[in-house]
């Protein structure tokens, strides 16, 4: 049987380390996740309204965020604005505003389909009832699109865990990070170890994502229900 790799996870504090690293990208992850989401709201409502111009704008610029890959958003922010503007941003926090930006518009195209999926007899009848526009998205839309996007946005979540591996390119030390650097340590006794380790990598990922999707399709299956 082939030598994997595999001990070289029980050396020292080399698993628990993995384990860092993947806490760096699932922490990463979750505060994109909760700035993407009530912007991706405020912005796909915003998308949905009647004024031409500001339909124009928040589309070019958030179709420029979904189109452009996550790395040069990556650089452009880490590397482009550090030198051009003099401060000093860490990778953490370029990644954060890479994928906050990413989450946005993400969240914002779930929002819009979801709002122009409602009928529109019931804008009428909001009307009808003498509420003004925020109301009528409050009460009577907001709720009800609540259930059509729940497990796409929930969903967002997965992509953003597996998106984050792209973070080592500016510096995060997470879990690929440090499986590179378990590996380059014990290149010598164990040269065999990096399909091990990345195997390992590989089910923390599954594992982390994983509850996630099965939450995910539970909801979509019980309120289809």
């Amino acid at each position: 049987m082939p030598d994997l790799g595999i001990d070289v996870l029980l050396k020292g504090q080399n698993f628990i380390r993995l384990l860092a690293g993947l806490g760096t990208a699932l922490q990463i992850s979750m505060i994109s996740v909760a700035i993407s989401v009530p912007f991706g709201i405020v912005l796909g409502v915003l998308m949905t309204w009647s004024n031409p111009f500001i339909k124009v704008i928040l589309r070019i610029c958030l179709k420029i965020v979904r189109i452009m890959p996550q790395m040069v958003l990556l650089f452009l922010v880490f590397f482009g604005t550090t030198r051009a503007f003099g401060w000093d941003l860490s990778g953490e926090n370029a990644s954060i505003i890479v994928f906050s930006f990413w989450g946005t518009a993400e969240m914002s195209d779930l929002v819009r389909g979801a709002l122009i999926s409602v009928p529109r007899h019931q804008y009428e009848s909001g009307e009808a009832l003498a509420m003004n526009r925020v109301q009528i998205y409050r009460y009577i839309i907001i709720p009800q699109t609540v259930r059509r996007r729940v497990p796409l946005s929930i969903n967002l979540v997965t992509r953003m865990i597996k998106t984050t591996s792209l973070i080592l390119m500016v510096g995060v030390v997470e879990i690929l990070k440090v499986a590179q650097q378990i590996i380059e340590a014990n290149r010598m006794s164990s040269p065999n170890a990096a399909f091990g380790i990345y195997l390992v990598v590989l089910l923390l990922y599954f594992m982390a994502c994983w509850p996630i999707s099965i939450f995910a399709k539970y909801l979509e299956k019980r309120w289809r229900g």
